[in-house]
């Protein structure tokens, strides 16, 4: 099931499929209008948000792991968050399809990453102080690899097809 979600430029929420309402026990009066960070899990680390916002708002798509109240999802190759343009080229929300991801992957390569940088946010007292410093970290982990984020999502993905196709 694919999880359809519509954000204005603040990340209020203007269109939540009955998928999205579903897993998050939420009516379409308590989704429309809220923000979206209101499924957001407490595990999930701020920097990936960050990161996912000075992308969105450079006007580019961004692939990304997402943990939310109920389960993890991952935004697929094909349907990435994605500014939604007017007419005139100018960026008016923010449109996001979702799917379910594959457990394995998530455990394999997700978690000791994300777990890595909420103990470094946790590390700070000031919440602004732990944001640079879990960016910092992500950055440098990422660099190590030789991959930006969405790129390293996008290979797990790969990783995820070849699970699948057995």
């Amino acid at each position: 099931q694919v999880i359809v979600t519509k954000t204005n430029l603040k990340g209020h929420i203007t269109y939540a499929n009955e998928v999205f309402q579903s897993i998050s026990s939420l009516t379409e009066q308590e989704c429309i209008g809220a923000p979206h960070n209101l499924i957001r899990h407490p595990d999930m680390p701020r920097c990936i948000f960050k990161l996912l916002w000075e992308t969105l708002q450079e006007g580019r798509e961004m692939f990304a792991y997402i943990v939310n109240r109920q389960q993890m999802v991952i935004i697929t190759g094909s349907t990435p968050i994605s500014p939604q343009l007017h007419y005139s080229g100018k960026v008016i929300g923010y449109h996001s399809n979702r799917r379910r991801s594959d457990r394995q992957t998530v455990r394999q390569h997700i978690e000791p990453l994300y777990a890595k940088l909420r103990a470094e946010e946790r590390r700070h007292e000031s919440p602004k102080q732990a944001m640079v410093a879990s960016t910092q970290m992500l950055r440098a982990e990422l660099a190590r690899r030789g991959l930006e984020y969405d790129e390293f999502v996008c290979t797990l993905g790969q990783i995820n097809n070849r699970i699948l196709a057995g």
